[in-house]
């Protein structure tokens, strides 16, 4: 239909360049491309930020430091560790609101997510609902922390030993009953 009209201004014999025009520019503002809009699903971001911090993070949680550790495979003061230094390093992991003024998720729900699709191995989707995140975020999420990490721990903990390093792990394997053993899984040379 606005086809129509624009061939119709073309054809006709008026000279009025000013209404051609005032039509082009009507038309191209109309017809510019819509912001494609992202779906909302309301997860009750709040709910699961508190499930998850009642569960593990609390003064007296749920759950038991061992089970703690077994969840997430590592101590709760080392999943605080890393909390501080990524939320530091990118402020993405902050909690904040967003556009439509909604409270976003937290620090623990996102990093939650990454460390255990990185301890088990699991798709985005496994984590959704307890965690009440959406697998796009989760992703997101993933990204951002496994950057973090590597920037933040590299020279820490991504390097060969050094000597200090060598002489606290062959200490800690003389306490266990392991002499002289550093990163050896081969028992067969024992005696």
């Amino acid at each position: 239909m606005a086809h129509s009209r624009f061939c119709k201004l073309l054809l006709n014999d008026s000279n009025d360049d000013e209404m051609i025009i005032k039509y082009l520019m009507e038309e191209g503002s109309s017809s510019q491309c819509n912001v494609v809009q992202r779906r909302y699903n309301e997860r009750d971001r709040l709910q699961g930020h508190g499930r998850l911090f009642l569960d593990y993070f609390a003064e007296s949680p749920v759950y038991t430091p061992n089970l703690f550790r077994r969840r997430f495979r590592m101590r709760r003061s080392l999943f605080l560790r890393i909390q501080s230094a990524v939320e530091g390093h990118d402020d993405y992991f902050i909690q904040k609101k967003d556009n439509a003024q909604r409270l976003g998720f937290s620090s623990f729900q996102k990093i939650t997510v990454a460390l255990r699709m990185l301890a088990y191995g699991v798709i985005a989707d496994f984590m959704d609902e307890y965690v009440r995140i959406g697998a796009s975020t989760i992703m997101e999420s993933m990204e951002k922390f496994v950057k973090a990490v590597v920037s933040i721990f590299f020279y820490e903990c991504l390097r060969s030993p050094n000597n200090e390093d060598i002489a606290r792990l062959l200490e800690v394997g003389q306490s266990l009953g392991f002499p002289g053993m550093l990163g050896s899984i081969d028992c067969m040379h024992w005696k």
